[in-house]
């Protein structure tokens, strides 16, 4: 008998064990490290058909925090996976807005103390009536310096009822924590209540509108990767609303359509945005690049038409004076010399000719740019990353554009008579055919330009490749104009016609002598061809010249003999093959890896990581984007970059040197290039200690603009 009492006894103790076991795996909360967690049902009685409202609910020791939907730079959102009766559903989680937490360089974004995130239970119709028991899975990550996973089984008892019923088994707790934490959700913006966003070369421009004058905001994007997180965000006022300026994330290639979020504003108010795309005039702190500069101009919603004309007419401007500099750049010099001549050819013209001339070259120059933002936005659209200049890093565009320079100067010297040098000869045919040169001229015009990226037109190129086609091309189409604008004012102003000397024969010597920068053109060309593609291709390179200049001495041995022109004919159908085929067959590593001359010891290739490790060091840090074929980038770096005294002074500040070579397409670079807010070279970035963004220096350096620039950085540190 007593083996049997202590049989029962162990039986009864084994009872007792399961039943507190059973117990805690029936609890609807937690402990775990860190934090607290519970299921909150302010009511436990769901009628069948209908819907209850519930919640999670944490709470967090001090310091500790977990996560909203988009955790930010680092971390992830709660989870739940439901077990559920046949007949019951439960809707997703819901997120309170959240706070801005950051944690050493990165900002995470999510909730201290405690928080309650609210979900639906719903029943269908025919869901059988009785005691029903709701269990789910919790997992979740909790942080402070460190992050710690945790997960919990969790199991809430309900009732299921046929009809309405009192509530039961009412929890006072549950209902406080309810009462007390539900109503945090952000709200829909009150109507009348208007938001839109406009992309800028740096991030983004969010202007709300709510009635009064806004001074305080936070924007927390639904999108993960959409914004530099940790940057701070400028809030505007408006008499109506606010303007915040947002930084983009680096690696954001494309601005969205919808600007998705919520907006934190003063006295804890939280909305939930979804903000249409429109145009905006950026604050002056802002720092809008080609919008800069209308500061002050309220945005909503009812006046996104005028904000959008507005900032169409800002861009254009900075693209009509970068087209006016452009005219000065030593890439668009020889076509300067082809004007003049064209000029002085045309002088003994009658002046409605002469605003032919200028139409026509203006014609050219519009055709031109039309068409290369054409097959511009048709590659991006497909996929391609490119930028201003990308057709320079094609070995077959170098290469045709030499031949076409090459025969053209071959024309200028006198060895045959075809195009621009038959202008101002007589009648109807030859009018013909000076308009003709005037219109190649600005093809050429525009296709040797395009190398270069003058003042005023890196933030406003920037700007329009990120805007809509229709934008776009209305920038591009100021630029054009501003290109042209030099040569028509000198044929639509008759006063300036009469300073150009009369037509004579030393006008045959100054054409021969306009060939010289042509030919110098040519052998710039044929430099990159070898820096960036070997010397093999150099050499297909000059078979070319010789077939073209093969096909001269015909048109110059025969002129106007027919059988000449088929076999100049067919000479430059073998050069164009050659130009085509030889990339694909020759072409091969680059003759060395920098493209500068300014390469030494001292720079050192680009990349994000290398940058990345330098800054993380402490140094400062220069990056120099560059391109064999960009002559301006050439022009700095002999002027500017080159000089001892530079050299010495970014020495003396311990600056690390980059530098990123976009002679060949690069897509890592063009990325850089776009997340600056630029789409061509040259760009000079300085990095200073712990600064978030770089300080971009003008597109025309001296040694007195970079050696200011050094100067402001701190006091060199040791190199590591």
């Amino acid at each position: 008998m007593p083996a049997m009492r202590r049989f029962r006894s162990i039986l009864s103790l084994v009872a007792l064990l399961v039943f507190a076991l059973s117990a805690r795996a029936a609890s609807n909360a937690a402990d775990a490290a860190h934090l607290h967690v519970q299921l909150v049902f302010p009511h436990r009685s769901l009628q069948a058909g209908g819907t209850m409202q519930a919640g999670l609910y944490f709470q967090l020791e001090p310091g500790w925090h977990v996560y909203w939907k988009n955790a930010g730079d680092s971390g992830e959102p709660p989870r739940m996976q439901w077990t559920l009766p046949p007949g019951i559903s439960a809707g997703a989680l819901e997120f309170p807005a959240p706070e801005r937490l950051p944690l050493g360089p990165l900002m995470d974004f999510g909730y201290e103390n405690e928080v309650l995130f609210p979900f639906t239970v719903q029943s269908a119709a025919k869901t059988k009536a009785g005691p029903a028991v709701l269990r789910a899975q919790v997992n979740w990550l909790v942080c402070r310096d460190v992050c710690i996973p945790g997960k919990a089984a969790l199991e809430e008892p309900i009732d299921v009822t046929a009809g309405p019923s009192a509530a039961s088994a009412i929890s006072s707790g549950d209902r406080q924590l309810w009462r007390r934490l539900a109503n945090r959700l952000p709200q829909p913006l009150p109507a009348g209540d208007e938001a839109v966003f406009a992309p800028t070369p740096a991030g983004f421009l969010l202007a709300v509108s709510t009635g009064r004058r806004e001074t305080q905001a936070a924007f927390f994007p639904a999108e993960e990767d959409l914004l530099d997180n940790p940057a701070p965000q400028t809030v505007t006022p408006t008499a109506h609303g606010l303007i915040l300026t947002l930084k983009k994330d680096a690696n954001l290639t494309s601005a969205p359509v919808h600007l998705q979020g919520v907006l934190e504003l003063a006295g804890g108010r939280n909305y939930q945005l979804d903000a249409l795309r429109g145009a905006i005039a950026a604050p002056a702190s802002a720092g809008g690049g080609a919008l800069a500069g209308m500061a002050g101009m309220e945005t909503t919603g009812r006046a996104a038409s005028a904000f959008f004309f507005a900032a169409l007419a800002g861009s254009a401007l900075f693209a009509f004076l970068g087209g006016l500099l452009l005219n000065l750049m030593p890439c668009v010099f020889p076509v300067l010399f082809l004007k003049g001549l064209a000029l002085v050819n045309s002088g003994g013209e009658q002046r409605h000719k002469l605003r032919r001339h200028g139409l026509v070259y203006t014609a050219g120059i519009l055709v031109s740019f039309w068409a290369l933002v054409a097959v511009l936005l048709g590659l991006r659209a497909a996929g391609a990353t490119l930028g201003w200049g990308f057709q320079f890093q094609s070995p077959v565009f170098l290469m045709v554009l030499a031949g076409v320079l090459f025969f053209l100067g071959l024309s200028l010297a006198g060895q045959f008579e075809i195009g621009l040098s038959l202008t101002g000869a007589g009648g109807t045919l030859a009018a013909k055919q000076g308009y003709a040169g005037s219109f190649f001229t600005g093809v050429l015009a525009v296709v040797v330009a395009t190398p270069c990226t003058a003042p005023f037109m890196g933030a406003a190129l920037g700007y329009a490749l990120a805007e809509p086609a229709a934008v776009t091309f209305a920038i591009f189409t100021a630029l054009a104009l501003g290109l042209a604008a030099p040569y028509v004012a000198l044929t639509l102003q008759p006063a300036w016609t009469r300073l150009l000397p009369r037509p004579g024969a030393w006008m045959e010597i100054l054409k021969q002598a306009v060939s010289v920068p042509v030919f110098a053109t040519v052998i710039w060309l044929a430099w990159v061809v070898a820096e960036a593609y070997g010397a093999a291709l150099v050499a297909a390179l000059l078979a070319v010249f010789l077939l073209l200049s093969i096909a001269g001495w015909f048109l110059g041995r025969a002129p106007g003999r027919r059988w000449a022109g088929i076999v100049a004919a067919l000479l430059l159908v073998a050069a164009l093959a050659a130009c085509m085929v030889a990339p694909r067959v020759l072409a091969g590593s680059p003759a060395g890896t920098q493209n500068s001359s300014v390469s030494s010891a001292a720079w050192r290739p680009w990349s994000a990581e290398a940058v990345e490790r330098a800054r993380a060091a402490g140094q400062p840090v220069f990056v120099d984007f560059t391109a064999g074929w960009c002559l301006s980038c050439q022009a700095n770096e002999r002027v500017a970059l080159g000089r001892p005294e530079v050299m010495r002074a970014f020495a003396a500040k311990n600056v690390a040197l980059f530098k990123a070579d976009w002679t060949r397409e690069d897509p890592a670079v063009t990325q850089a290039l776009t997340a600056l807010g630029r789409s061509g070279v040259p760009v000079y970035a300085l990095y200073a200690p712990g600064a978030s963004a770089p300080t971009l220096l003008s597109q025309v350096l001296t040694p007195g603009l970079v050696l200011d620039a050094i100067d402001k950085l701190p006091p060199a540190k040791a190199a590591p």
